[in-house]
């Protein structure tokens, strides 16, 4: 995620509730800040706004944000059964905006590939999420530091190959299959505007509209093999993302 907070307000046509700091990376990891974009009823208005939350969600009954790195994900086939999730996903849904993603291919032995997962027309994309706040029962009612927010992005499983056959065209899930049998559920803007309308309440309905639109929000994704370095979680530019010739 490289761009700027200006530039996100811009493509969401979204608002600033306090004003936020957003650092460019090449190389999100758990925990870090990522921005989110959500939608709260203010004033018997709705509001979009841009925040930044922490990636890995923590319930607002944990005893401490510690565990948050475990919920990066969220399973979309499960998340409406699990307490870390269930409520997040009737009333606090978000939209996470990427440029990209990675990926890993394994060869031979402990042979690996990174791929880079992202729109071929440059733009980019945006996956469905959960949020939720988090108080820290030890601060004080008045330091604003006692709220944290944290994130979790909503996953599914790739398509097998019978399933590819049965759909008319190929779609860049059938080249991810290969990779990993779990990806992260993009949204196309028409799904996103129904993602994160709080008035909508039918949390299993928009789970599974999300889902079986999913290869539409993707099917101008593109994969580029890239460099061993984006491995490592402290190297952090744009040459992470530059092609290079793939193992295999």
């Amino acid at each position: 995620m490289a761009r700027a907070v200006g530039d996100l307000l811009a493509d969401f046509d979204a608002e600033l509730e306090n004003e936020i700091a957003l650092e460019k990376s090449w190389n999100v990891a758990p925990t870090d800040a990522v921005p989110i974009v959500l939608e709260r009823l203010v004033d018997d208005g709705l509001k979009r706004q841009l925040h930044v939350a922490r990636w890995g969600l923590v319930p607002s009954w944990a005893k401490d944000p510690k565990g948050g790195a475990r919920l990066i994900n969220a399973r979309s086939e499960t998340l409406l059964e699990k307490p870390s999730f269930r409520k997040a996903a009737v009333a606090r849904r978000c939209a996470v905006p990427a440029d990209g993603y990675y990926e890993w291919k394994k060869g031979e032995g402990k042979s690996k590939q990174p791929y880079y997962v992202h729109p071929a027309n440059g733009e980019g994309l945006v996956f469905a999420g959960l949020y939720e706040w988090w108080r820290d029962q030890s601060m004080s009612n008045d330091d604003p530091a006692r709220w944290l927010l944290s994130m979790s992005i909503i996953t599914a499983d790739t398509p097998t190959s019978e399933s590819a056959r049965t759909r008319r065209s190929a779609s860049v899930f059938d080249e991810l299959t290969a990779l990993h049998d779990r990806v992260p559920l993009p949204m196309s803007r028409d799904t996103m505007e129904a993602w994160l309308d709080p008035r909508q309440d039918d949390a299993a309905g928009l789970v599974d509209m999300v889902r079986s639109r999913a290869h539409d929000a993707a099917a101008d994704w593109t994969l580029d093999a890239v460099g061993a370095a984006v491995g490592n979680v402290r190297n952090n530019s744009p040459e992470l993302i530059e092609p290079v010739e793939g193992l295999f």
